[in-house]
């Protein structure tokens, strides 16, 4: 038996758990981001291994991750000028993320969040809303702050993961000064490329349960779909009260985690 498709044995309920949990957390994603602070702990819940589940749900993440990626595209919501560079650095970011990872004890993958989240709860609750049109910004400035933030947060991807897209949307927003949907397009091209980065590593690593992934990527597909129309049509109506619920579950998982 090919222990990369099957490296444990698949049940019915293994199936129900990634089913629902999955297209939950593809919903969120589509919306706003951080969808994977549901479907890690699904696949954790399913009963893989940390290494197994974080490479399994990049399996499922990536392919849902692309459709909404190609709504956004289609609607023509992205900088290309911004987003092909950052494609690359998202790609190099997520690999190397992941290789340390790989590198390391399951029981450290959760701690460096812990530092982050309250400054980005503040940030989030400071503002009313995000922003529907474009700031005004020094064009070399934005492009750095958006390519750093695309190696820093694709890394963070590689490694852990849960809460990606929510970062790179307040950061594209803030400090990149992009308006809302523009920076929700470029987040899901470089969530996506960071995705595919972190998944080649795992793939290469015997860390995929493919199986799984592909059943729950079916799931992925239909959450993103209907959470990315959501956030096209109401923008910052709907993102910004589902980057706080993210914000909450991932501070209460970390901590649950760590208790």
């Amino acid at each position: 038996m090919n222990t990369l498709l099957f490296p444990t044995e698949l049940s019915a309920k293994m199936i129900l758990i990634v089913a629902v949990g999955v297209f939950l957390a593809s919903f969120v994603d589509g919306i706003a981001g951080g969808g994977g602070i549901i479907s890690v702990p699904t696949y954790f819940l399913a009963g893989l291994p940390a290494h197994l589940a974080l490479g399994t749900n990049k399996l499922s993440s990536s392919i849902g991750t692309a459709v909404s990626t190609a709504r956004f595209i289609r609607n023509g919501y992205i900088d290309w000028k911004l987003a092909l560079p950052s494609v690359l650095l998202a790609l190099f970011g997520a690999h190397m993320g992941t290789r340390l990872q790989l590198s390391l004890d399951e029981r450290y993958l959760k701690y460096m969040l812990l530092a982050v989240l309250p400054v980005v709860a503040v940030v989030v609750m400071r503002q009313r809303s995000l922003p529907e049109k474009r700031g005004t910004i020094n064009l070399s400035l934005q492009m750095t702050i958006v390519l750093s933030a695309s190696l820093i947060v694709g890394a963070y991807d590689g490694f852990y993961g849960p809460g990606t897209g929510t970062f790179l949307i307040l950061i594209f927003c803030n400090l990149a000064k992009l308006d809302l949907r523009t920076a929700s397009g470029n987040v899901k091209l470089v969530n996506l490329s960071s995705n595919i980065g972190a998944l080649f590593t795992s793939l290469l690593n015997g860390k995929v349960f493919l199986a799984l992934g592909l059943i729950g990527a079916v799931f992925s597909i239909a959450g993103h779909y209907i959470g990315s129309g959501l956030a096209i049509k109401d923008g910052s109506k709907i993102v910004r009260p589902v980057i706080l619920t993210v914000l909450v579950l991932l501070a209460a998982k970390v901590i649950l985690e760590l208790v």
